[in-house]
């Protein structure tokens, strides 16, 4: 059987090492860190999430919640780490970073069949003894990236990703703030902070005039690495833009947005407040709160001058400001198989976001279908693609079937998964229902996948 190198101790990473020894295969697990950080990380443990701690909705047949029973049905090992240090979130599966951390790197040291490197990897040989899971992330180093270039014969595309404010919560002024869950459903696990109308005001306009950090030479683009300014505007990431670039679009942007306060009736007034910053806990202790959806481009003093503004949060302390990074990814539809395998060397897979799936949840599930994919190539077996009926599968279809001169990263939607036939559709109108029957029919193949892919274990 041939041994299996994976690179990255992201989130793919980890899952894709787990897998692959679970079912039998001798690993190499290679992570740079501490010997060379990121711009963004922070610490060198596994799995260290980095913008948010949330791993999206955990409401019945919602495509994110469709995409993690998958995920769990096949053994998600990074799933079973969420689970086991999830916070209060509402609908959403939210997590205690550090313990996740800690539960990812137990799982790792605990298996006898995976070897950890610290070490950095910059060439990548295809080897027929070895086969290699690159999932070093969308932060990947510069002279890997170059590698990967080198061996492809394709550049590299990017967007800009950011991430939140983390806030003690001994600085928040409880009296301004209310817990509530929107719409009332489920627990409520949100501290909402509720704008007037002539506090939103005030707060979009000193939004609007706060200073914004000039890119650094890491951040741009590799065909200008000498350019440090924000001009032309950065490609963000539609999913995650700043908040001065949402309120840039129109004053009423951030209200239909992250400060939407639809469905949060304020305890004391029996209305929605005008708008709203919600609060989600960061941590089993609930000593740090993080700003939902307050990714932020703004020099850290003009942070916390702006942030301040917040009602509640007059007297807040920052443990963490928001920041931007660049995310690099690959042009997977021109690149990849569906079994993510590179098209001219199939003994390189390639998983995470470097591969063109957007979010932690969907990394996650990239590492899980590489890993096992890597297993059944270490035994001479070519593997079978997730089926496209389901979320795992129609995420692997879209990044190695759309369009190449547009291709952009994608989240798990229902747009990914095929529609239901002209004539059912017609029968049901109903949304929910549809999206109920897409999820039944996905579960149904997913089971059916897992059946006839299953690997024997040594």
């Amino acid at each position: 059987m041939k041994k299996i190198h994976i690179i990255g101790g992201g989130l793919a990473g980890p899952e894709a090492a787990l897998q692959a020894a679970a079912l039998g295969c001798q690993v190499v697990l290679s992570e740079m860190r501490p010997l060379r950080s990121t711009e963004a990380h922070q610490t060198a443990d596994f799995a260290e999430l980095v913008c948010s701690n949330s791993l999206k909705s955990e409401s019945e047949n919602t495509a994110p919640w469709l995409l993690k029973q998958e995920m769990r049905r096949a053994g998600s090992f990074l799933l079973q780490a969420a689970d086991a240090s999830a916070v209060p979130a509402g609908h959403a599966l939210a997590v205690d970073r550090l313990e996740f951390s800690r539960r990812v790197a137990d799982l790792i040291a605990s298996q006898p069949r995976i070897e950890v490197r610290r070490e950095e990897v910059t060439s990548l040989y295809p080897d027929d003894d070895v086969i290699t899971v690159l999932a070093s992330g969308p932060l990947t180093s510069s002279p890997l990236a170059d590698e990967l270039e080198r061996l492809t014969g394709a550049g590299r595309l990017a967007f800009y990703d950011s991430i939140s404010p983390i806030v003690d919560a001994a600085g928040i002024d409880m009296e301004k703030v209310y817990f509530a869950a929107r719409w009332d459903k489920g627990s409520a696990d949100y501290l909402n902070c509720p704008f007037t109308k002539e506090e939103y005001d005030a707060f979009l306009d000193a939004l609007a005039s706060a200073e914004t950090v000039q890119a650094h030479s890491w951040e741009m683009p590799p065909t200008d690495p000498s350019a440090v300014s924000t001009s032309p505007p950065l490609a963000y990431f539609e999913g995650c833009l700043p908040i001065e670039e949402i309120a840039r679009r129109g004053r009423d942007t951030l209200r239909f947005g992250p400060m939407k306060p639809a469905g949060l009736t304020h305890p004391k007034t029996g209305r929605w407040p005008y708008a709203v910053v919600q609060l989600r806990q960061e941590n089993l202790r609930a000593d740090s709160y993080n700003l939902v959806g307050f990714q932020n481009h703004l020099r850290f003093g003009e942070q916390a001058r702006v942030l301040r503004m917040i009602p509640g949060l007059e007297h807040a302390v920052f443990l963490r400001y928001g920041q931007i990074h660049r995310n690099t990814y690959i042009q997977a539809p021109a690149l990849l198989q569906e079994t993510l395998q590179l098209r001219s060397h199939p003994g390189i897979l390639i998983a995470g976001q470097l591969s063109g799936v957007e979010g932690y949840t969907e990394s996650i599930a990239s590492g899980l279908l590489a890993g096992r994919y890597a297993a059944a190539l270490a035994r001479g077996v070519q593997p079978v693609p997730a089926p496209r009926l389901t979320a795992n599968g129609s995420l692997s279809h879209y990044i190695t079937h759309a369009d190449a001169k547009r291709f952009q990263p994608a989240n798990i939607t229902f747009d990914l998964l095929p529609p239901l036939e002209d004539e059912l559709r017609r029968k049901v109108r109903d949304k929910k229902e549809r999206h109920r029957i897409q999820c039944e029919r996905a579960l149904a193949a997913w089971d059916q996948w897992l059946a006839n892919s299953a690997q024997p274990i040594p």
